[in-house]
């Protein structure tokens, strides 16, 4: 679930400032050099990779796949979930990827070898899997990023770290203060933000930055998708605790809403177009006109509407929903002084228009997904890493102050989120004690932190 999927489809210092990126073709030229490294690098021995993968959903398992799939000399050493089940589901659902490759490609079979005793369950799980592995994929529930990523980097370890990295201010910080760490070790840390691993994305979000449609004055992008999956119905013998992990993408202190756990693709596409130059402030508006009540207790908005101002005048603004039975969209609009763009990755729509000229990327199409794995372990290998950290971090502060504007109907500006005292953590991480009741949001009502 923390990848962009087609919408039309159900869902299953402060850090401030740009982050440079290459050209798209200088960087397609060094990624593709770096990859031929890691391809013909000898797998044997101290060359042999081992990768450890903190969460057995989805889009971990994907993630983990993807991981094997870069670099002949990967190997999926271990896995960590809090749930046996998901722990071993997990493992069996990667053990039979990996047997299907190998039937063609003998060399897959080394790249699964998760032992028994490598299959972490519980919440500290995560902590024996750094231990023995050289690469991890952290793929848990946002609420958890903050510490999973600290522990990561405080060992030294080459980070695949999915998106959203934090659900409130003090997960921020956290993530703040971790990027810096990672940068002052110079670890790899790549981060899900997968559009900015397209090739047709970074085609034409290129071609704005060098003024193709002149300075950019508005960008417009939305995530209007039907929902999540449903409830994961409660077992006899889960505490609450449970039961709310299982559903966590209902919960804002576990997902940080839909705009924090899905939509901040979109407010990701709004940061790149406006060159990763954070905005001033936002105002954002939302409720709950359809969610359902189920999973029970859950307390996330279905729809947030956001306009983000910029120091330079500029304005961002976005539209994110969960209707089911209505119209869908995931596109992103861009308007500059001397035309616009049309990105929508889901059909293959990459144009400009400038004085009534429509120009279409022909950049060769890829699998963005492979392609993060692909150039985490070529830079691995070539001993350049690649740092998102930065980026990652502005992108999820974007999402968080957008929720916390619609919740309190208050304007947030760029510092408050950053010196904001909220934090959504629960008392006790323990499978035990209920927690205390978590109220919907009422704008107006409920306090800017």
């Amino acid at each position: 679930m923390a990848g962009p999927r087609d919408p039309a489809a159900v869902e299953s210092s402060t850090v401030a400032g740009g982050l440079s990126r290459r050209g798209f073709v200088a960087a397609g030229a060094a990624a593709g050099a770096a990859v031929s490294i890691a391809r013909g690098a000898n797998v044997a021995g101290s060359d042999r990779l081992k990768v450890g993968l903190v969460g057995c959903g989805g889009r971990g398992s994907g993630a983990a796949s993807q991981a094997m799939a870069a670099d002949p000399g990967v190997v999926l050493w271990s896995i960590a979930d809090p749930f046996p089940d998901r722990a071993e589901s997990g493992a069996g659902i990667l053990k039979r990827v990996v047997e299907e490759k190998a039937a063609s490609d003998a060399t897959w079979a080394q790249r699964f070898d998760v032992a028994d005793d490598r299959r972490f369950t519980g919440m500290d799980g995560y902590k024996s899997l750094i231990d023995c592995c050289d690469v991890v994929l952290l793929a848990s529930p946002p609420a958890f990023r903050p510490f999973h990523l600290k522990a990561a980097v405080e060992a030294g370890k080459q980070i695949f770290c999915e998106k959203p990295m934090a659900v409130d201010p003090a997960g921020l910080r956290s993530i703040r203060d971790t990027v810096k760490l990672a940068t002052e070790k110079d670890l790899n840390l790549v981060a899900g933000f997968c559009w900015r691993y397209s090739a047709r994305e970074r085609d034409i979000y290129d071609r704005l930055h060098y003024g193709a449609i002149g300075p950019v004055r508005a960008a417009y992008t939305t995530y209007n998708a039907a929902g999540f999956r449903g409830e994961v119905p409660r077992q006899p013998g889960w505490s609450d605790m449970e039961y709310c992990i299982r559903n966590w993408p209902y919960y804002t202190w576990l997902s940080g809403d839909h705009i924090a756990e899905q939509a901040v693709h979109a407010l990701d596409k709004i940061a790149w177009a406006m060159k990763d130059v954070p905005p001033t402030r936002v105002l954002c508006t939302g409720g709950r006109e359809v969610r359902p009540d189920v999973p029970v207790g859950n307390n996330i908005y279905d729809h947030f509407a956001a306009t983000f101002e910029y120091a330079d005048g500029a304005r961002g603004f976005h539209m994110c929903r969960h209707f089911p039975g209505c119209a869908n969209d995931n596109s992103d609009y861009i308007m500059g002084a001397n035309g616009y763009a049309i990105v929508n990755g889901w059909s293959d729509r990459h144009e400009i228009v400038t004085d009534g000229k429509v120009w279409k990327s022909e950049a060769k199409k890829n699998d963005m997904y492979q392609q993060e794995h692909d150039e985490l372990f070529a830079a691995i290998r070539a001993g350049k890493p690649i740092n998102d950290g930065v980026r990652m971090t502005n992108s999820t502060a974007m999402a968080i102050m957008a929720r916390m504007s619609a919740y309190t109907g208050q304007e947030v500006t760029w510092e408050q989120v950053w010196e904001s005292k909220e934090d959504l953590a629960p008392p006790s991480w323990e499978f035990g004690p209920a927690l205390p009741p978590q109220p919907i949001a009422v704008p107006g009502k409920t306090k800017l932190i």
